[in-house]
């Protein structure tokens, strides 16, 4: 009557041997580590540069150890986190801009593991810390972009109106443009068309004393209004594509979230490689379609795998990076690193209408990648403050002649290496940035609610999962212990199944294991109290077992089955650590079940299933 098969047996052992190997790495405490990795993907490392980051290390009095290089990164780990910060500015300025120095964790786990798949639990910003990214927006770049369109849209109706005007005069640290004109009259005329068609546009008025000095030019910058708009949506934009970039990177919970005006934070818990994480973040790139010009005025551009190698590209682009609306690495009819595109209708009409009138010319691909930086200056009160500065480099990676007109689709050759072809189809597909941005701050982590505080927490759990164990097995006798190892059973393997699906544990988490753990304590409460009621309606031990489990069953499996439907439902429209308590819920549910019933089970049959006789259960 109650007896288990032998495979059932087997099952159950292989699970809990698998489970104590997979949940072994989460022993194994992580070394602080610096990641070295080239600014460019293609960039290859090699032994010379993890000796010169040791030099510096060594220099500043910074003790690391166990130096490992591959041909993507470099990794020097230390034996003190707290100095990972200053080793991490001693890497960056003994080696460059060149490279991408960054926080990291080293693994500490056995090869013996390692090799078997074996990984620790990602821990949440709240447990173990984590990257953390202030990133400033560049938003007097995206104005200058701006304005640069209003004024070629400006210029193209003053000439459709014969309004006559004779230059115009770079912008000024104001980010305000000066078109002089050759009389009063084509002036007035200038300033009415503003007003009329150029709403966003305001006219600056001079102070009397510079009126002279610029008796017929026409000042002009975006209007306040214009500038909130324009600031508030190029944000919200890289708002959105820093979050598309995170979600490829497969960062378990990540924080992008706007701060102040002009800010995002990116908060990245559990990451793995921060170095490809930052360049990914931290890089602007797309891409610019443009014919080679047909006459002097066109400008000059390097190619990327050979700057002595230049050409003269039309100033205009047919389309940018705005127009893509997807991209995938693969390979040409060569078998040469390509990336597929996809153009939304707007883009591939002006594709369509370029290259159908130029076939059997050049276009060139340009890659456009902004790099920007903070410097200090001076105002006008005589404050510092921090300024963003933007680099815009662009360089030809090919320049094929159009073999007939294109449309939608097609294909982006001349890149380096698979790696590059793959990030750039990720920085296009995550989309582009509306301005460039860059880190204002970096820093790791500690945990939100303090070292003190988990540590209580912790001891609270522990204490608390004791003091369980003792009751089940001072109320329940034998019957109590069969409980508590399934209960520890169900820890190993859940630990386990989130190790194995990269699952990231935050205190929420903590809290849906805490509550796994009171869910397959109550499984075996109800099991065990039907058991005893049996044995007081008289039934023999054995009928007693077994009507006890199978009774039982029903009720335990109606409630676990409403909370994982809650639990997938808070995973569903939660976010951040409601899906990391739903996370551990849902697979705490599981695993109690199968401890809980089919573990107990399994050490009663075990121990009273082959008895003919039973005098009294212990239980």
């Amino acid at each position: 009557m109650n007896r288990y098969p032998l495979w059932k047996y087997l099952l159950i052992v292989a699970l809990v041997a698998f489970s104590f190997i997979y949940a072994a790495p989460n022993l194994y405490a992580p070394d602080p580590a610096i990641q070295i990795s080239g600014s460019s993907s293609a960039m290859v490392l090699d032994e010379s540069v993890l000796d010169r980051a040791r030099k510096a290390l060594d220099e500043g009095d910074v003790a690391n150890f166990g130096g490992e290089v591959t041909e993507k990164n470099a990794l020097l780990r230390l034996k003190d986190r707290e100095q990972q910060l200053r080793a991490k500015a001693l890497i960056q300025q003994a080696l460059g801009r060149d490279y991408v120095v960054a926080l990291n964790l080293a693994s500490t786990t056995p090869d013996w593991l390692a090799d078997l798949g074996g990984n620790p639990m990602k821990l949440g910003l709240d447990l173990s810390g984590g990257i953390h990214f202030l990133m400033q927006v560049d938003t007097g770049t995206r104005i200058k972009q701006e304005m640069e369109t209003r004024l070629d849209s400006l210029r193209t109706k003053l000439r459709e109106d014969k309004i006559r005007y004779v230059g115009l005069v770079d912008f000024d640290e104001n980010l305000q443009a000066s078109i002089r004109f050759r009389d009063q009259e084509n002036l007035d005329l200038a300033k009415a068309k503003v007003r009329s068609e150029f709403r966003d546009l305001s006219i600056v008025q001079l102070p009397p004393a510079q009126q002279s000095d610029d008796e017929f030019s026409l000042i002009v910058q975006l209007s306040e209004a214009a500038k909130e708009e324009l600031i508030d949506s190029a944000v919200k934009q890289n708002l959105t594509s820093l979050k598309n970039r995170v979600n490829e990177l497969g960062v378990s919970e990540p924080i992008v979230q706007r701060q102040g005006k002009d800010r995002i934070v990116v908060q990245l818990p559990g990451v793995q490689d921060t170095a490809e994480a930052k360049r990914i973040i931290d890089k602007t790139a797309t891409l610019e379609f443009r014919l080679k010009s047909k006459d002097e005025t066109g400008e000059v551009f390097s190619f990327k795998d050979n700057p002595a190698r230049t050409a003269k590209l039309e100033r205009r682009a047919i389309i940018g990076g705005q127009s893509v609306t997807g991209a995938r690495a693969g390979f040409d009819e060569n078998g040469r690193p390509a990336v597929h595109i996809n153009l939304d209708s707007d883009g591939g009409a002006k594709m369509h209408a370029a290259t159908s009138k130029n076939v059997k010319w050049p276009m060139a691909i340009l890659f456009v990648e902004n790099k920007s930086r903070i410097e200090t200056r001076i105002n006008a009160d005589g404050e510092e403050e921090q300024v963003v500065r933007s680099e815009e480099e662009k360089s030809i990676i090919s320049m094929p002649v159009i073999q007939s007109a294109l449309g939608v689709q097609f294909q982006v050759t001349g890149l380096d290496s698979m790696n590059e072809a793959q990030e750039l189809s990720l920085l296009l597909r995550a989309g582009a940035l509306a301005a460039p941005m860059v880190i204002v701050e970096e820093r790791t982590i500690g945990p939100s609610l303090g070292a003190e505080n988990i540590e209580l927490g912790i001891t609270s759990v522990t204490v608390g999962m004791l003091l369980v164990l003792a009751f089940m097995l001072v109320y329940y006798k034998v019957f109590g212990l069969f409980a508590n190892v399934a209960l520890v059973m169900n820890l190993v393997i859940l630990v386990a199944a989130m190790s194995m699906f990269g699952a990231t544990l935050t205190l929420p988490g903590i809290a849906g294991i805490v509550l796994t753990v009171g869910m397959a304590v109550d499984a075996n409460v109800l099991i065990f109290s039907r058991i005893k009621e049996e044995l007081a309606n008289g039934l023999p031990p054995q009928s007693a077992i077994s009507s006890g489990y199978d009774r039982a069953f029903v009720s335990i499996f109606d409630a676990n089955i409403t909370t994982l439907i809650v639990a997938l439902i808070l995973f569903f429209i939660g976010s951040g650590p409601v899906q990391g308590f739903a996370v551990t819920l849902s697979i705490g549910i599981i695993t109690s079940m199968f401890t809980a019933i089919m573990g107990t089970r399994a050490m009663v049959n075990l121990v009273y299933g082959r008895k003919a006789r039973i005098n009294k259960l212990w239980i």
